[in-house]
């Protein structure tokens, strides 16, 4: 019995693993499935439920690109896999860290992550986007660490308009251009640009707006926006 629930145990930690490297969130594979935003977490942490059940082993797997044997904590037969299944599943598995065609880009709400560390994907995503890998590494983005929220208010128009959607790369907190800063526990969409020596100056798009200059122990960065999206 102890071997068993040894393997199990692996088996849970290889699912949040795959999902850490395919850039997908347990609450948005919950999500995938059809489930409340916990319930993998609660699998992984707690062991509850103690199986998947088998459609929702294949279809993360499938999302995942991999073999339903590498998450599995019991034994199915993943021959029932239809022809072009396998071939994407093989395909995934024989690309650069056998995770498939997809990420999965988690979405937050801007005023829910104005708390001390709360921007934070695992704990507070509500919903995903989901973007080819192709696509990513055409525009550039490709190994980025990307959230997305929603810009609320016109300070950063016309660049930026309320209820856009923008990309996040925490990767990216050094050097100017428009990054999410937190001041306090408010979070701001600004030009961040140089300023005197342990300075920096926050500017907005909005002439309406005047620029702010705080020193940099004030202000912490959050990361570089790198895309926007937003009806027409």
């Amino acid at each position: 019995m102890e071997d068993i629930s040894r393997d199990e145990r692996h088996a849970r930690g290889r699912l949040q693993d795959m999902a850490r490297k395919h850039g997908a969130s347990l609450a948005g594979l919950s999500r995938l499935i059809g489930r409340n935003p916990a319930y993998l977490q609660q699998y992984v942490a707690r062991g509850s439920p103690r199986h998947l059940d088998e459609p929702d082993l294949r279809k993360i797997a499938e999302f995942l690109g991999i073999s339903p044997r590498v998450i599995e904590t019991r034994r199915f037969d993943d021959t029932r896999y239809d022809a072009p299944t396998q071939r994407r599943v093989a395909m995934a598995e024989r690309s650069p860290g056998g995770v498939g065609e997809w990420v999965e880009v988690p979405r937050l709400p801007l005023d829910a992550s104005a708390g001390p560390g709360a921007f934070s994907a695992e704990e507070i995503s509500f919903d995903s986007f989901r973007f080819s890998r192709r696509w990513l590494r055409e525009v550039g983005l490709e190994g980025a660490d990307l959230s997305a929220i929603r810009v609320e208010g016109d300070s950063m128009e016309p660049t930026l308009r309320s209820g856009d959607e923008i990309f996040v790369d925490r990767n990216k907190r050094a050097g100017e251009g428009i990054h999410v800063v937190r001041i306090g526990d408010a979070l701001h969409v600004k030009q961040v640009q140089a300023s005197a020596p342990g300075r920096i100056k926050l500017i907005s798009a909005n002439d309406a707006y005047a620029p702010i200059e705080l020193a940099r122990d004030e202000v912490e960065v959050i990361g570089r926006v790198v895309w926007k999206g937003g009806r027409v």
